[in-house]
């Protein structure tokens, strides 16, 4: 938590209005008024029914997260932090200055000194990044430290800089192919970070880990370093970072691409991390994460391992068919595919079960009635088609009854 006694002025907007702090989980209430997740939150189960700032009473008491004031509340705490760490302000330090700094990187005992200097430069702006990544040999040296350092703040300093500069690198594939390279131990290292960093770092690891999957070779790579998966796994299973957990998941979809690693996410119970994050999500859980949850059990609904788990998985099911029309157009798309993919196009029965149960007959319907995209309006019309083959075998059932009690 950022102090007031440090004489560093918060801006009132990253305020919550309760509590006072920085906001750490920004949501909105249908006011329009901003407050931290926690403070709103025990606020209401204290029963209140107005909004604590306007006094107006609530129309409903469902809050939004405010994910443009929680990337700027980031932005800054990020630039704060770095500027708390480093030993000089970094944001006026001229192209020579840089480049001198730069050199001292080939001195092993200035690398401690200069690379918190560079990070703070680095995330200064745009136009930094730019100038850092057009100095040759940088990125190479980064590279190598970040292969051969075995651990320690060296490296997650290195993991720092990269993860700061990586969309300003005009070599992606030969930055891509060296930190790849089975001489190096680069991706063991952000696994490394992955497993005991903090959180900030974990992200700027999977961050990495998602940028460097350019290809089906890249992700298999990655994929297939022992441990790898199994630790983001862990990591979905195991934090309560929303950023961090959107982060994990983003790099899963990347690197799951090849049908061989689907499979073995498949195998190491991706479906029900995933559906436990689908099942206790809520109006007010974020959307994006939502859309990436599912895009990752549509993913996974293209093997048939994964089709016949999310098929005997009735409350994952339920869970997808909820999140129909209730998300983003996007989060209805991946979840109406892959339920034509599970329960349609493969006809799995136990899954055709589950998405009855779970009422898809009327989400189906309102989706039919809905400006969806034409694709996905093609599929709700072949589920629809679930439901007759249903309905008529369920018929005969009935007919066949009642024959053997006619009287005759």
């Amino acid at each position: 938590m950022v102090r007031d006694d440090l004489c560093i002025t918060i801006p009132n907007d990253f305020r919550c209005p309760i509590s006072l702090d920085v906001m750490k989980s920004p949501v909105s209430l249908c006011t329009g008024v901003t407050y931290d997740r926690s403070s709103i939150q025990k606020w209401l189960d204290n029963g209140n029914n107005t909004c604590p700032a306007t006094m107006q009473v609530l129309q409903t008491k469902e809050f939004v997260p405010n994910h443009n004031l929680h990337r700027l509340i980031q932005i800054w705490s990020d630039s704060l932090r770095q500027r708390l760490h480093s030993p000089v302000s970094d944001s006026s330090l001229s192209s020579d200055q840089v480049l001198r700094l730069v050199n001292r990187m080939e001195d092993d005992q200035s690398r401690a000194d200069t690379l918190p200097r560079l990070v703070s430069f680095a995330s200064e702006s745009v136009e930094n990044r730019r100038l850092l990544c057009g100095i040759d040999g940088l990125v190479s040296v980064l590279v190598d430290l970040l292969g051969n350092v075995d651990g320690g703040v060296l490296v997650e300093q290195t993991v720092r800089l990269l993860h700061l500069i990586r969309s300003e690198i005009e070599d992606k594939e030969r930055f891509v192919k060296t930190m790849l390279k089975s001489d190096r131990n680069c991706i063991s290292s952000l696994l490394l970070i992955l497993r005991k960093a903090t959180v900030e770092l974990k992200i700027c690891s999977a961050n990495l880990l998602e940028y460097l999957a350019i290809d089906a070779e890249a992700k298999i790579v990655i994929a297939e370093t022992d441990g790898l998966m199994q630790e983001l796994l862990k990591l979905i299973n195991s934090e309560n970072d929303t950023t961090l957990i959107e982060s994990v998941l983003s790099c899963l979809i990347s690197i799951s691409m090849p049908k061989r690693i689907k499979i073995k996410l498949v195998q190491l119970g991706v479906i029900k991390s995933v559906t436990k994050l689908l099942s206790e999500s809520n109006s007010s859980s974020s959307i994006s994460m939502t859309e990436k949850v599912l895009k990752v059990l549509e993913t996974a609904s293209t093997v048939r391992e994964g089709r016949t788990e999310i098929g005997e998985d009735s409350v994952c099911v339920a869970a997808i068919v909820q999140k129909v029309l209730k998300v983003s157009n996007t989060a209805t798309e991946h979840a109406v595919t892959t339920l034509w993919s599970v329960c349609y196009l493969f006809r799995d029965e136990k899954a055709g079960e589950a998405l009855t149960k779970a009422n898809g007959l009327t989400k189906i319907l309102l989706l039919m009635q809905s400006n969806c995209s034409a694709p996905v309006r093609q599929m709700a019309r072949d589920l629809l088609k679930i439901f007759r083959i249903n309905s008529k075998s369920c018929l005969s059932s009935y007919d066949t009854k009642t024959t053997h009690i006619m009287p005759c």
